[in-house]
Parts: structure tokens; sequence; C-alpha cells
């Protein structure tokens, strides 16, 4: 069972989210209808189920909650992927959303580090454009993930966003997946 749950509670957000690597039903409310989209993304593409529920002090903006949903989803993500036992550890893909496309590669190294090449600044409807990169960075550090995300070819900022969640969600769909029966690394460990 590559399962987990997370419960964070701080003066500024209430988060509960469960993530099954393996699938199941997904169910996202974060208080930020654009943010709730992208999440429904990575959920469809990525083939993993997740439940979201963010109470945060969207009054003030939606940093607090972007960014500590990408840390509960990044405590999720190494918690159900164990000690990583059969993963194929690595992926790369390349996402066109019409006018833009992403380059993304991943490595479930245990080892966390963003290296995030976007230019998303400004507003997407209500959306800060620029937690597009704190939601990615949260998330690597505390899933304890290599990630890079390149935006080859940018255009309309939605779909800017939208090819990089895609991107994301098709790297971790590709090195989830079980492959052998040994941990993929020459030390034995990750």
């Amino acid at each position: 069972m590559r399962k987990a749950e997370v419960n964070r509670k701080t003066r500024e957000t209430n988060i509960t989210l469960a993530l099954d690597l393996d699938g199941g039903e997904s169910a996202i409310d974060t208080g930020v209808g654009f943010f709730n989209h992208m999440l429904e993304l990575l959920a469809v593409h990525s083939g993993m189920g997740l439940r979201v529920c963010c109470k945060g002090d969207t009054d003030v903006d939606f940093h607090h909650s972007v960014e500590d949903v990408g840390i509960c989803l990044g405590q999720a993500f190494k918690a159900a992927l164990g000690e990583k036992r059969g993963i194929a550890r690595f992926a790369d893909r390349v996402v066109p959303m019409d006018e833009c496309c992403a380059q993304v590669a991943l490595d479930l190294s245990g080892r966390p580090y963003l290296n995030f090449k976007a230019r998303l600044s400004g507003k997407i409807g209500e959306f800060d454009a620029e937690l597009v990169e704190e939601f990615w960075r949260a998330f690597a550090f505390n899933a304890g993930v290599n990630l890079y995300i390149d935006l080859l070819s940018g255009g309309n900022m939605h779909h800017e966003a939208e090819c990089i969640f895609k991107g994301v969600a098709k790297c971790v769909q590709d090195a989830v997946k079980i492959v052998s029966d040994r941990v993929p690394s020459s030390k034995g460990v990750l």
C-alpha cells in the first residue's frame, strides 16, 4: 500500500491531505480555484488518488495555502514511497499545452533540489502566477526530490502553469512505477 495522510495546522492554514500513489478518487478544495484546477490536473495525469482540504488565510493572499499544500503533498509523497523498493526512480517529459511547452525531469533520490526556469509573474485570474514556483519548491524539498522544470515556450499564463503541472504529473507517474524488486541505487538505499 503506497498511501499516506498528512495533517498540518498552523495559524495560517489547516490542511488534511491523503495520497494514494496507485490511484483512487480525488477531491480537492484549497479555497483557491485555479490551484484546485492545477492539483486536479496533477492527480489525473499522474494517476494518483489525491484528497486535499485546506482552510487558509486567503483573505491575506493565497501564498500560505499554496506553499503549505506543497509541504503536505511532499511529506505524503515521501511517506507513501517508503524505502522506494522497485520504483523506476528517474523520469523526464516534454509536455505541450497549445502554444506553451514545458520540459520536466525528476529523480526520486531523497535529495531535495528545485531548478525552476520559468518566469511566471502577474495574475492568472486572482492567482499570483509566481506561486507555481513556490508550490513546486515546497513539494520538492519536503518529498526529497530533484526536480527540474524548464518552460521551453511560453504564452498564456494559464497554459504555462498547466503544462508545468501536467509535465510533473507524467514524470511522477513514470518514476513511481514498480519496475523491479530492488532499491534503485548503487548504495542500496535512497
